[in-house]
Formats: C-alpha cells, structure tokens, sequence
C-alpha cells in the first residue's frame, strides 16, 4: 500500500507502524514472525497506513520522534525535530563553555527540542523558552517533565513576554520558508503547522521572522550575549548582514553536516 502510494521508505515506514502497534520490537517480529495480530490492532494499523499513505508524516502517527538520542513527544501542533538542528545546539554549547549560569532563552521553541537538549547537556545554565502556540507549550512542557529538563515556559510572540529581561545567549530555529515555496506542498509539510515553517508573508522572502529577532535581539542581551538562529540554505548572507546592521559583531554563518548553509550568528 505505501509503495503504491509512492513512499520512499515504505518497508521501513510499515515496520515501525506494526512494532507501534503490536509493542513488539524489530528482534520480536524476526524471531516471532508467525504471532498473530490481534483484531484491534489489525485494525490501528490498517488506519494509520492508510493515514501514511496520504503523505502524513510517521512522527505524527506514532506521536514521537528521535532528536540527540532523546525520544521526543510530538503532535501535528509541533514541526517533527530535524538532525540539522543538531547543529545549533552545538554551537550553543560551544559559546555557552566554561560560562557559570548562562541565561539562554530559545524562541518559537515549538516541541521544545532546543531548550530541553540545552538545559540537559548545559546543566548550568538557566533555560527559558517562548511560544506563540499554547498547544505547542504543552507538548514543551511535557516533554521538559518527561525528560528531567528545568525549562520556564512562557506563551507569547517572540520576545514579547520576557520585557526587562535579559540573556546571555539567545537562540531560535524560526519560520524562515517563503509563503508560497513549492516545498511547503511536499515531504509531508502540508501535515505540519505552517506558522512555524512560514512568516505567511505574502510575495516576502521568508526572513520576516528572523528580521524581528535580529532587531529586538539587543536590549535583550548582556554585554557579550549570543544571538544564534537556523535559517534556509540561501539565506546566509542576508542573516548576516541583518547582524551586522543591528551592530552585532563577528556576524557568521556555519554550514550543517551536509555543507548547506544552516545557522548564523553573532555577539555584541
């Protein structure tokens, strides 16, 4: 059925549903294979391969993901984690070594990915994190408890509900897709919530996010502060010389593992 469909990973996408549903895992269904399925879950799994075969994406049938060796609870209210975010986590952790207690908020912080794999693998750091969603902040949160994350949530646009506020590292994996880009019709995005892949500005460019950042990013910031946020493959010098503009030094872009242009930054 997936195959027909034209699924890549059919093979693989219809084994993970059937451990989903069974509870089994992949060693179980090799040794095992003559164990029947039980009616109702015959039945799950026929509906969520036909839901798959639709194009929806198997983090949201399972209602999880992998990110940094952390399972991750997502729902449709949420993008599902991307290894290339892996990068600005790590350039996080770089800037934020040998500091004390850092004050690092991460905005549009969606299933909470950023902020939770930072307040555990920089344990001295004080995280925050701000969405606009509150079905999104739920997942947050929930994935924050799960996983042992101390993480302050907080409701609102971007840096809106942290006035007075100051950090010492801000980060964000933003809206950055064009309005109208192609790619939002394929590879399941139509599935996932399209505030956080597109500003939703109409004829713009995708950066209108990361142009509100960049400029409120300074009075949020102590002397010193990071600013570092993911953005599209051609949009690194554009990022940069927002940063340069809003008087941030040392404005860089650093390309991901695949030598694409991925996230940029820069520090007062």
């Amino acid at each position: 059925m997936l195959a027909e469909a034209g699924i890549e990973s059919a093979r693989l996408d219809a084994r993970l549903l059937l451990e989903y549903v069974s509870g089994c895992r992949y060693t179980d269904l090799l040794m095992s294979p003559e164990s029947p399925l039980v009616l109702p879950a015959q039945q799950v799994f026929e509906a969520l391969l036909a839901r798959r075969a639709t194009g929806e994406p198997l983090a949201y049938l399972t209602g999880e993901a992998e990110f940094r060796g952390r399972v991750f609870q997502v729902s449709p209210a949420v993008l599902i984690p991307r290894p290339e975010t892996e990068l600005l986590i790590e350039l996080a952790l770089e800037k934020l070594h040998g500091l004390a207690a850092p004050a690092v908020v991460d905005l549009g912080t969606g299933s909470g990915i950023v902020a939770i794999s930072l307040a555990l693998e920089c344990p001295q750091a004080r995280l925050a994190a701000v969405d606009l969603s509150p079905e999104a902040l739920a997942v947050a949160r929930n994935n924050a408890g799960r996983l042992g994350a101390l993480v302050k949530f907080y409701e609102g646009d971007w840096m809106a509900p942290l006035t007075g506020a100051r950090f010492d590292m801000i980060v964000s994996n933003p809206p950055y897709v064009a309005h109208g880009d192609p790619h939002l019709t394929r590879d399941g995005l139509p599935f996932e919530p399209q505030m956080a892949l597109t500003d939703q500005d109409a004829g713009g460019d995708g950066l209108a996010c990361i142009r509100r950042i960049v400029a409120d990013a300074a009075a949020h910031l102590n002397p010193g502060g990071w600013l570092l946020f993911e953005h599209g493959y051609d949009q690194g010098e554009a990022s940069r010389n927002l940063l340069t503009a809003a008087g941030f030094k040392a404005a860089s872009t650093f390309p991901d593992l695949a030598g694409i242009d991925r996230v940029s930054g820069a520090h007062l």
